[in-house]
């Protein structure tokens, strides 16, 4: 697998969080970095020896555009959600690697249970590469922040599980040709 860095420097100040502990970091402006990933919705940096992640919605700080959001229209049908919430998912990166969660078999469990005519509730059960993973957190908070956002989900609860443990198994065919496994 190539890697590549795009180098970059922060035009203003922007918070980030050091990958892989999740630590919030303040880089000032004027900051010199290197993009090392930008899939999903977040960027991946190298700064000064240490890999940290952007927000996507700070994306200006790099000179970088937002990065667009997978496309839902509001009339979306209740029995369309499902795959919209699949979707989706698969716009979330660990900022380590450069395969989505789905791929990766992170998302052990995803229900869409009706609510009412016209609303659901999405319960997700997922797991990390490893249970000490600093950025566990930050993933979740991803997964919840998106798929709450889509038409119809009026609830969303993302759980962390360890059981069965996550191994490499778990990924996609492609997904383990992507990382050269």
């Amino acid at each position: 697998m190539k890697s590549w860095r795009e180098p970059v420097v922060t035009n203003r100040p922007v918070q980030v969080e050091r990958v892989p502990d999740g630590t919030p970091l303040d880089l000032p402006a004027g900051t010199h970095a290197e993009i090392t990933q930008a899939l999903g919705s977040n960027f991946t940096l190298h700064v000064e020896g240490q890999l940290v992640r952007l927000a996507g919605r700070d994306a200006d700080a790099i000179g970088k555009p937002l990065p667009v959001a997978v496309e839902a229209h509001a009339d979306v049908k209740l029995d369309e959600v499902k795959g919209l919430v699949w979707e989706t998912l698969k716009t979330c990166y660990d900022p380590e690697i450069p395969v989505n969660i789905v791929e990766l078999g992170l998302i052990y469990v995803c229900d869409v249970i009706p609510i009412d005519d016209e609303r659901v509730m999405v319960s997700i059960k997922m797991t990390l590469t490893a249970p000490g993973c600093g950025m566990g957190e930050a993933i979740a908070n991803e997964v919840y922040e998106k798929v709450l956002a889509l038409p119809r989900v009026a609830e969303c609860n993302v759980e962390m599980v360890f059981d069965p443990p996550w191994t490499r198994y778990h990924m996609s065919e492609a997904a383990r040709l992507t990382l050269g496994l």
